[in-house]
Formats: C-alpha cells, structure tokens, sequence
C-alpha cells in the first residue's frame, strides 16, 4: 500500500492555476470575509447542494431546494426531496468530516444516501459505471478490487499530505474516487464532498465555495476530462478541470462580496457593529445601542433589513411579534 501512487503530471499550467487560487483566495480572506456573512454562506450552500444532485439528475429546481432546506412543503418526487435533505444533514456536519478517514467517508456516504441506497454507507457488491445521462464513460473497477483500491488511495493521500499541494491532492483524490466508484450510488456527491473536505482544511473558506456551481455548469467538459484520463491511464488532464473551475469560481465570490457590500447600507452595518455574536438582544436594548427613540424607523430601516438578508435571526421565528422575542447575529 505504501508503494501505490496515483499517476498525474504537474505542468506547467497547473502551476500557473496553484498560483492564481492562492493569490485570489487570499484578497478574498483579507477583504471579504465569507464569516461575516451567514446569507452569502447559506446561498452558497443550497448552490452546491442543488448542482451536485442536478449533476445526477435531481430534477428540483434552486427554488425547490431551498424551500426543502427551510422545511417548506415542495411538490416533487420523495426520493429527490430525500437527497435535498439527506446532502443538507451531510453539509451542516460538514466541520465533522475527517478527510483521509474511509471510516469517515462512509459514515458521510451514510448520510448523504440515507433512506434512498440500499448500500447506504458500505461498499457496493455489484458492478458499475460510470455514465454521464445515458451515456458510458466507462466501467469501474470489479466490486472485490475497491476494498484494497480504498485503502491504497487514503494511504497515499496521508503520505502524500504536506508534500503535494492541496489544489493538487484534492483533484487526484477526486478523479481516482470517480474511478474506483466505491459505492452502488452517490458516488459523484460523495467525490465532490470530500474534493472540498480536503480544499477546507487549507483554507477553511472553501466550505462555502461552491465548486459544484462550475461543475455542473460544465458537466459535459467535467465527464470528457474523466473520460481522458482514463484512456491516458493519468489524472493530469482532470487536475487542470478542476483548478480551472475553481480558478474561475473565486473570480464569482470576489464580485459576489462586493456587490454584497455594496447592498450593505450605513443603517445595517451601524446594526452589526453594536451586536455580539450569539448573544440575544431585545430590539429595546439594541435601540438603546444605537441611540434611536424611533421603534419604526428602526424596525424600518434596521431591523427588518438585516433580518431578510439572514444577517441578524430570530429567537422565535414563528411569532415576529412575540414579546419573547429576541434578535441574534449571523
């Protein structure tokens, strides 16, 4: 097992693609901070959600998957529903997943398949292929082999962890995990899962990136990139995919926080400044902070504003104007 590594080739190109992601990834940590707004990584979260089941054929809309996600009834076939909320448990344990654990993995493969696999959180038994649609990209190895295939490739990425880049590592595992096709099903959710587990522990930011997004949007190229390297018998070819996509997706966050902080008008900021997080405030004491004497302009201007944004909650969401009501940041 120690001796087992997957074949790849770093170019040139793939140099140049580490390099610009690093550079991007930092102005985005430096000025502007995903942290500090739960309403751009909730929207980012139901985007990767939606187009990694639209990937394989989930037929429900963004709007639908959103309103599955906050409990609101959706018309729509019960085993898509499912996957909606069995891929939100999945996402919401997100800071559980151990990234070169198979343990972990299945026990996320679990989660994810809950209720509409039979083989949910083990290995599949039977044979299978890879298809995009209809069509075959190829047949995965024979079900006996994955077993050993698993460990060979977890073995190698907890040697290879801090000698080959993340952006590089994450590709690999990604492309041989499509390859192998562990699992009767849910492969291609499980891949890119765990593809942004192992982005997440470089650069915790990439939890609320949604590379999904981009690979969805060129799910054809995404299919002939696997297709390639597995006539080439090498990983290379999906490696340079995958940081072109992620390459291009920053350059979508980075316009994304800055037309956000443009939204941001003086009166929610002022709001922001003056809460703590995960401290309930009643909206007298946070009048009192701001040193307004109006309940209107401040529900008008303030409150109400940061609260459709997601930026302040309630304590009691079903009763608006309960006098138990209390209101907390993020």
């Amino acid at each position: 097992m120690g001796n087992y590594k997957p074949p790849f080739t770093i170019t040139n190109e793939i140099l140049s693609y580490v390099s610009s992601i690093s550079e991007k990834i930092g102005r985005i940590t430096a000025t502007g901070n995903l942290e500090a707004k739960p309403h751009l990584r909730k929207n980012n979260r139901i985007k990767s959600i939606h187009s990694s089941l639209k990937i394989e054929a989930n037929s429900l809309s963004l709007g639908q998957v959103r309103d599955v996600i906050n409990g609101k009834m959706v018309l729509g076939e019960q085993r898509e529903i499912q996957e909606v909320k069995n891929a939100y448990a999945a996402y919401e344990r997100f800071s559980e997943i151990q990234p070169y654990s198979i343990k972990s993995l299945k026990q996320f493969h679990g989660i994810m398949t809950k209720y509409v696999v039979e083989e949910s959180g083990n290995f599949r038994r039977g044979e299978e292929g890879v298809f995009n649609g209809e069509r075959c990209i190829f047949m995965a190895p024979p079900a006996y082999l994955v077993p050993q295939q698993m460990d060979e490739l977890f073995g190698w990425m907890r040697e290879a962890h801090g000698n080959i880049h993340p952006l590089v590592l994450s590709s690999v595992f990604h492309y041989e995990f499509v390859f192998i096709h562990p699992f009767s099903d849910g492969n291609g959710r499980m891949a890119r899962l765990w593809h942004t587990a192992l982005l997440s522990q470089w650069k915790p930011i990439f939890e609320y990136i949604p590379i999904e997004s981009r690979i969805e949007k060129f799910q054809d190229e995404y299919y002939d990139a696997i297709a390639k390297c597995h006539v080439d018998g090498s990983s290379t070819i999906f490696i340079e995919f995958m940081l072109v996509q992620i390459d291009k997706i920053l350059d979508d966050i980075s316009l994304q926080i800055s037309e956000d902080n443009e939204q941001l008008s003086e009166y929610i900021k002022k709001l922001l400044e003056v809460m703590e997080y995960d401290i309930p405030y009643t909206s007298k004491v946070l009048m009192e902070k701001l040193g307004l004497k109006s309940r209107e302009g401040f529900r008008r201007n303030y409150l109400h504003p940061a609260v459709e944004m997601n930026l302040v909650r309630m304590t009691v969401p079903d009763k608006p104007n309960s006098k138990n009501q209390r209101y907390i940041k993020g």
